[in-house]
Parts: C-alpha cells; structure tokens; sequence
C-alpha cells in the first residue's frame, strides 16, 4: 500500500468493518467459525502486517501517523503521540483522544473497542483486554466482548493490565503491575491484583 492510501478496506469478504464495529457496540457474542469470527482473523492478518512495519523500523512521527490511521482505519487527532513497539490483534476498534501518549510495548486487543479519552497517558507494556472466552471447554473458541473506557487525563502505570468493560474514571492513575477488573472511580489511585483504590487525589 503506497503512502497515499489512507485507510484499509471497508470489507473483508460480506461483513463490512462498519458491520464488525456494530456487532461490538451491541456486545453480540462470536460464535467459533462465524462471519465475525472469520473477519476477525482477516484484521488480525492485517493488524499483524502493519505492526512489523510500524515496529520494524524508525518512522518520522508523520509517517506513524499515517501507518496508524491504516491501522486504526481512521483518522484521529495529529497531537496524539506513540513511541513504539505497538502490537494489536485487530486495531479496527482503537479510538484516542487529543494529546494522549501511548508508550513502548502496548498491547490493545480491541475487538471490543478502545476508546481513549485526552491528556492521558498510557505507560509502557500496558495491555488493554476486550475479549472474554466462553466458560464451557465445549465452546471455549466463542467470545464476548465489552469495551475499555480510558476517561481524560488517565494515567496508566507501567505493565498495567485493564480487562474488558472496564471504565477508568478521569483523572484517575492506576499505579504500575495493576490488574484492573473493576470500574476505576474519578480522580483516584488505584493498585494491586486485583486493583483496589489506595487513595483519592486532591488538588
């Protein structure tokens, strides 16, 4: 794909991504061998493709934005900063804020989707987790999805693990190694597996 070409294509065979992001937002479940299921290894394809060439070499913050927005498959504000290594499994289902940073060696498994407030900070080796398998071995390839909700001026602590459904009130900070199960109240600090409010922030 030249330069020029911004976004990815709207369809991989008959669900449209606009379909695929439909399907998540109603929290629909993706039964193993499915339409959904099939698209969602032809993103990961695609997904997988873009990142080797985001983290195989040093591109101008220009030219990231550009690879980001075909892997993304959107535009999204130029003020928003990366320093990769970046790795996702999808990437259809990211959306970022003004001014946010995403630090080294990230991990966003967005099916679900990922929707990144402004002014936050998301530190190195953060995994944010959207999918959930089934409980019965019988079925365990089935999914189910809900999405991660990074509310403004959030700060993400190194090796901060978030799972699905999850909503990290605004201004909050989740302290490094935390493991994140649970709504995170505003303007506080949480920590621990699993992560449990240490202390509310007062300015």
């Amino acid at each position: 794909m030249t330069k020029s070409a911004k976004f990815a294509p709207s369809n991989i065979g008959d669900m449209t991504i606009e379909q695929f992001r439909a399907h998540m937002r109603d929290r629909l479940p993706v039964e193993n061998g499915s339409e959904a299921h099939l698209l969602m290894h032809s993103l990961s394809q695609e997904a997988l493709r873009i990142t080797a060439e985001i983290n195989g070499s040093y591109h101008e913050p220009e030219e990231l934005h550009r690879l980001l927005v075909r892997l993304w498959g959107h535009e999204f504000p130029s003020s928003v900063g990366m320093f990769p290594p970046f790795h996702t499994d999808c990437g259809k289902n990211t959306w970022v804020g003004e001014r946010s940073f995403i630090n080294m060696g990230c991990k966003f498994q967005d099916q679900g989707g990922i929707f990144i407030g402004e002014d936050c900070l998301i530190g190195h080796n953060a995994t944010l987790c959207t999918i959930n398998h089934a409980f019965d071995p019988d079925h365990r390839g089935d999914m189910t999805f809900a999405p991660i909700r990074i509310c403004d001026k959030v700060w993400l602590g190194a090796n901060v693990t978030i799972l699905q459904g999850v909503t990290v009130g605004e201004g909050a900070i989740v302290a490094a190694g935390a493991v994140v199960t649970k709504d995170v109240p505003p303007m506080t600090v949480v920590g621990g597996v699993p992560a449990k409010v240490l202390k509310k922030i007062e300015v």
